[in-house]
């Protein structure tokens, strides 16, 4: 079996079933703004990305340049509109995230939760699945700890850095999105892997070449065994 040392999973629509409500409450915003536009889009342009950015790019895609003032009125409204949004919905763990957790920790590898979110936001979520720090997985590293977000690797680097892990080799990069596995294919992670319990279908996810497309994390165990 491949050594690996370190897990880097996204977290909702990977570990997390909220239903999409990130997305949908993105284009409810867009919308209300004035800038229409559907779920579809929202989803191809702003999966995984940190969500100004994704915000930003989803205007530019409709023909909006010079947006930044824009974005960032959404991006305000975006954030009270998922507090509320988060505050009001039962969430879970998708099928299989803990015994993947359990499996990869009982290996020796550090379980670390990454994401497009800013720490607020991610740790009230985790707050309503009880998931604490140092028990439940080992490190959460958001949007907002570091300068450059997906598809850039600085979110990885940083959990590298934090347990002492200087070879990407080690690392795998499990999420929902094409930037996800960009952002693992960018650090060069020794394996990339696409999940399609959220944001993206298998054919999104396969545009940026990942080493594996599952249907959900308890597919994973196999895939570590295997090497």
């Amino acid at each position: 079996m491949q050594k690996y040392s370190l897990a880097v999973f996204d977290m909702a629509g990977t570990t997390i079933d909220e239903d999409n409500i990130v997305y949908k409450t993105l284009r409810k915003v867009l919308v209300e703004a004035g800038y229409d536009t559907d779920l579809q889009t929202v989803l191809v342009h702003g999966a995984g990305k940190e969500k100004y950015e994704a915000i930003a790019d989803i205007l530019t895609e409709k023909g909006i340049r010079d947006n930044s003032e824009i974005a960032r009125s959404v991006f305000e409204d975006f954030r009270k509109e998922l507090k509320l949004a988060y505050a009001g919905m039962e969430i879970s763990p998708f099928d299989g995230a803990v015994s993947a957790f359990s499996f990869l920790k009982s290996e020796g590898m550090k379980v670390v939760l990454n994401t497009g979110y800013d720490r607020k936001t991610a740790t009230g979520l985790l707050e309503k699945l009880n998931w604490r720090e140092g028990r439940d997985f080992d490190l959460l590293v958001t949007a907002g700890d570091v300068d450059k977000n997906r598809p850039y690797p600085d979110m990885i680097f940083l959990a590298m850095q934090k347990f002492g892990i200087k070879d990407a080799s080690e690392v795998l990069k499990i999420g929902d999105s094409a930037i996800d596995i960009e952002e693992g294919k960018n650090a060069g992670c020794g394996l990339t892997i696409g999940v399609t319990t959220g944001a993206q279908d298998e054919t999104q996810l396969r545009t940026a070449n990942p080493d594996f497309v599952i249907r959900s994390l308890k597919e994973l165990r196999e895939i570590v065994v295997a090497g």
